[in-house]
């Protein structure tokens, strides 16, 4: 079930009246701007002429540059195509920097002081400026010349080569978790120098990367390295993990109780409770025995079906669930009725399907005010904002400095 995108005309959003120059493009700078945007911000996009962000064309689609990677995560932006490379691009967008609130950048370290937007050159003409920059790994250190991107992030900060154990191959995790991280802690950045200036008056400048965010996610399992010198692995618990069945798949979690042993033995119906077996007694003799523990469920486990399991395992308070696909998950009740999936309208792609935002704010809810823009639909529109008269508008338009 898809639920109608929400009213524009209902309630301001919490972020009404702030105005973000967003320069980001691909995953990681706009699914921070589409939350902001999401929840009332101005956001205007700054893309490339002719090409635009990347994401309009990393993969092949009916719908060319309005394809379902882009607007998943474009909503409610305007777009503006502007040639930075020249004197009059340039002043474009400082003039737009004169009004906004927020500038937000995810290139390589040193790009935008390249093209002349660095925070200390936009602080002189915005001293109120929130200046937001999502890099790769920084801006020193023997990484910070290097991009950006999430596999290598994953690769670089630990997260590949945590596994389960040593006999799972090392693999690439499917979801962009390196992108989204940094994304949330960018925009979570942007939020805390907003606030700090409506107490102090003044801009910042606000540093994520991927390479600190992939590390930060790892918090417990460092703390630990760090103090105790050896790994936690919640992947290699002993009474946990992901069991074959005989129609799918269940993952259990044996844990958060007394004697979660007992209660798995009850429900998978065990020759005997195996939390009394001399070896099995102990949670120290239950990591020692992993391997034998784990063989054991898979046999149990594959011999029903997975609701079998799950009914059973449920009865005795054992967290579990059945392994979906996203398929699956999309078509679930329960992302009905929380109202995940919403449909909008887009004037080239027709009725498109994406997901809400998650976060649900009773007085300042986020809405849909508008589709992910054509490259450069608001070209004369942003330029008019800006007070320019027609003539002016025009030249820049035939000039190529804006198209």
């Amino acid at each position: 079930m898809t639920t109608p995108a929400a009213d524009p005309t209902g309630s301001p959003g919490a972020l009404t009246g702030v105005t973000v120059l967003d320069f980001t493009q691909v995953y990681m700078g706009p699914s921070c701007t589409q939350m902001l945007a999401d929840y009332g911000a101005e956001v205007i996009k700054v893309e490339r002429p002719v090409w635009g962000d990347l994401s309009r064309n990393s993969l092949p689609d009916p719908a060319g540059q309005e394809n379902p990677i882009f607007i998943s995560i474009n909503r409610n932006k305007r777009s503006v195509t502007i040639d930075t490379r020249t004197e009059s691009g340039r002043e474009v967008v400082l003039d737009l920097v004169r009004r906004a609130d927020v500038v937000v950048s995810n290139f390589r370290h040193g790009v935008m002081e390249r093209m002349g937007f660095g925070y200390d050159a936009l602080k002189e003409v915005n001293p109120t400026l929130v200046w937001a920059s999502g890099t790769g790994f920084g801006e020193a250190g023997p990484y910070a010349h290097k991009g950006g991107q999430d596999v290598i992030a994953q690769a670089y900060s630990g997260v590949m080569w945590r596994r389960s154990d040593e006999t799972v191959p090392l693999s690439v995790y499917p979801t962009t978790l390196a992108d989204y991280t940094t994304g949330m802690h960018l925009c979570q950045g942007i939020l805390l120098a907003l606030i700090a200036r409506d107490r102090t008056g003044e801009g910042q400048k606000v540093q994520v990367n991927m390479y600190d965010s992939m590390l930060h996610m790892q918090m417990q399992e460092a703390s630990t390295q760090l103090n105790r010198g050896h790994e936690v692995n919640w992947a290699s618990m002993p009474l946990s993990g992901v069991f074959p069945t005989s129609d799918g798949a269940v993952c259990m979690v044996g844990a958060f109780k007394e004697n979660p042993l007992r209660d798995i033995s009850k429900a998978l119906e065990l020759d005997e409770d195996w939390s009394t077996k001399p070896g099995f007694d102990t949670l120290e003799g239950q990591f020692e025995r992993r391997p034998e523990l784990q063989a054991l469920f898979r046999e149990r486990f594959a011999t029903d079906t997975t609701a079998h399991w799950v009914e059973r395992l449920e009865s005795v308070d054992i967290l579990c669930a059945p392994v979906r696909s996203l398929v699956e998950a999309l078509a679930d009740e329960q992302t009905a009725v929380n109202g995940m999936v919403v449909e909008m309208e887009h004037p080239h792609g027709g009725t498109m399907r994406v997901l809400d935002a998650p976060i649900r704010l009773s007085g300042t809810p986020n809405g849909m005010r508008r589709p992910a823009p054509m490259l450069g639909e608001h070209n004369a529109e942003v330029l008019r904002e800006l007070g320019y008269d027609d003539d002016r508008v025009a030249a820049l338009l035939s000039d190529g400095v804006i198209r």
